[in-house]
């Protein structure tokens, strides 16, 4: 990949906190005009690596390129052309968002016009309203138009949607979507795997402070060990010794009607399952599903354990 393409670039980044280390050897690159997730259980190192990239901590070794400057040597100048919306922002409970922006616009030469990102971020209803009187979407819409305010040419995002209802948590998408539509980096920190899925470009999986994995989600799961399984349900309960005899069944679970079957071809599966189905009186196929490896299972593949263990 060409320099000039790279946003951000990583390479081996180490960082404890006495006997701790929450950062271990970690690299990993994100292109320009990608969302970029960083994805991995609470405690995995990620947000230690952002607040590193972004010059609120200094690691103890490693280098950082953003925005093709060393992070390092020359944290004023990257300052001023990224955006950073950690896991909480705390403003006073009276300031409004015009106000909030206003004192934010006043930080910076040439910053973005108020009314501008009052529009953008859904904001106008709200604009005069106090911050204490917002709802949890409001404020985060909000945080990252304080942090658009500069007009960064990448935006940090650490957790952004933690705590949020669903509806919240997909308008926050959307706003996300829109700011790389304009032509921005983001960069973001979550642990919730449909939210990695279905937002980013590319992840970096990573876990006990290094980096695991990289890829596309579609990369990621193609690369999954695990076979697909066919899950299906009939009118009565299937005996699990049966369904292990079936055409390339690798292993059978069975809870009540319903079973899931591992399989190594699952149209060979199917045709072996539907073919003894026929020969059981009374016992009919209710529903069925052919499932691939989702991201959450090459993640336990990878790590061994559950996102949120």
């Amino acid at each position: 990949m060409a320099t000039m393409d790279i946003a951000l670039s990583v390479r081996d980044l180490i960082k404890s906190y006495g006997s701790v280390q929450a950062v271990r050897g970690l690299s990993f690159e994100v292109r320009k005009g990608e969302i970029f997730g960083l994805l991995g259980p609470n405690g995995a190192g990620k947000t230690t690596t952002i607040e590193c990239v972004i010059g609120l901590r200094a690691p103890d070794s490693g280098a950082i390129t953003l925005v093709g400057e060393d992070a390092l040597r020359h944290p004023r100048r990257v300052k001023q052309r990224i955006g950073v919306t950690l896991q909480a922002t705390a403003l006073p409970d009276k300031v409004t968002p015009r106000e909030a922006l206003r004192l934010f616009a006043s930080f910076y030469r040439n910053p973005v016009p108020v009314e501008e990102l009052i529009a953008r971020f859904s904001l106008g209803e709200k604009a005069g309203a106090r911050f204490e009187t917002l709802s949890g979407g409001q404020k985060q819409r909000l945080a990252i138009a304080l942090a658009m305010i500069n007009d960064p040419d990448v935006l940090f995002l650490d957790e952004p949607t933690a705590g949020l209802d669903p509806q919240s948590r997909r308008e926050l998408h959307e706003v996300i979507r829109q700011t790389r539509a304009a032509g921005k980096t983001v960069v973001l920190t979550t642990h919730y795997i449909e939210e990695a899925e279905q937002l980013c470009d590319r992840l970096a999986v990573v876990d006990h402070g290094q980096v695991i994995a990289t890829g596309t989600p579609a990369e990621l799961i193609a690369a999954a060990k695990s076979p697909p399984h066919v899950r299906f349900t009939t009118t009565r309960a299937p005996e699990a010794a049966r369904l292990r005899g079936l055409k390339d069944v690798t292993s059978a679970t069975v809870e009540g009607a319903s079973a899931v079957l591992h399989t190594t071809h699952p149209g060979h599966t199917i045709i072996d399952l539907v073919t003894w189905l026929q020969s059981e009186a009374g016992n009919e196929l209710v529903d069925l599903q052919i499932r691939k490896p989702s991201l959450e299972d090459v993640f336990i593949e990878l790590t061994g354990r559950s996102l949120r263990d």
